[in-house]
């Protein structure tokens, strides 16, 4: 596939000239050694994209001509996947597999046995998602939101076709819950839990407010891990992939 670039001001009108002149241009000059000739993507984030050509390489930007311009229409699911905070970095590492497993919404999340902290702010952890969705040549730049408390959580469940909670404690396979009568929703969320687990509290509530508690399999994966093996898991069930 061709190399993604994002910009705010992506050129619409085939055969027009644009000034590529970001950061990422001059990564694209000084790293990826692109020159005249050459072909890439540019994207708004948000399913646009335009293909572009070389046609003059200047010191820090790419002067390139439009060739052609299309729109990426987005899946009939959207998928939020909400994490607790994990320790550490491993909340970057979330965002980048979360982003590249195709998540729409991610929402950090204040559980009570939370250790870490979303210490970079949201806007950091927006550029990571930013950063991943280029490397994973995707249009649709996922949202991360604000920090959640468990009320918010339970606010959202109830305007969500199907909120799954993984938990060690479940006695029924993801596979066994998510059956055809789920293939045609629209709005999926998947909560996961923090390294110490979701209290027997946190629990019950997302239990009362509707969400179903599924389990993953065996081996008790990284908090920071299961996201992306959640996203895997629904994405083959509901036919997405």
């Amino acid at each position: 596939m061709l190399t993604l670039f994002f910009v705010d001001d992506l050129p619409r009108k085939v055969g027009s000239t644009y000034e590529f002149d970001s950061e990422d241009s001059q990564h694209a000059i000084r790293v990826l050694r692109m020159g005249a000739g050459e072909i890439f993507m540019l994207s708004d984030g948000q399913g646009k994209w335009s293909k572009v050509k070389i046609f003059a390489v200047k010191k820090k930007s790419l002067e390139v001509e439009v060739v052609e311009t299309g729109m990426q229409d987005p899946l009939e699911i959207s998928f939020t996947v909400v994490q607790a905070l994990p320790k550490g970095d491993r909340l970057k590492e979330c965002i980048e597999m979360l982003t590249e497993g195709g998540v729409d919404t991610i929402i950090p999340w204040a559980a009570q046995r939370s250790i870490g902290k979303a210490e970079k702010g949201v806007e950091k952890l927006q550029v990571t998602a930013r950063e991943a969705s280029k490397q994973s040549r995707r249009l649709f730049i996922p949202a991360v939101s604000d920090v959640a408390s468990t009320a918010k959580l339970i606010e959202l469940i109830a305007v969500h076709d199907l909120v799954l909670v993984f938990h060690e404690s479940a006695t029924s396979k993801v596979s066994e819950i998510v059956t055809k009568k789920y293939f045609e929703s629209k709005k999926v969320m998947i909560i996961i839990g923090p390294e110490g687990g979701i209290t027997n509290e946190e629990l019950e509530l997302f239990k009362s407010a509707g969400a179903k508690v599924a389990l993953m399999g065996r081996p008790i994966l990284r908090s920071a891990h299961a996201g992306l093996a959640a996203m895997s898991a629904v994405n083959a069930l509901v036919k997405v992939w």
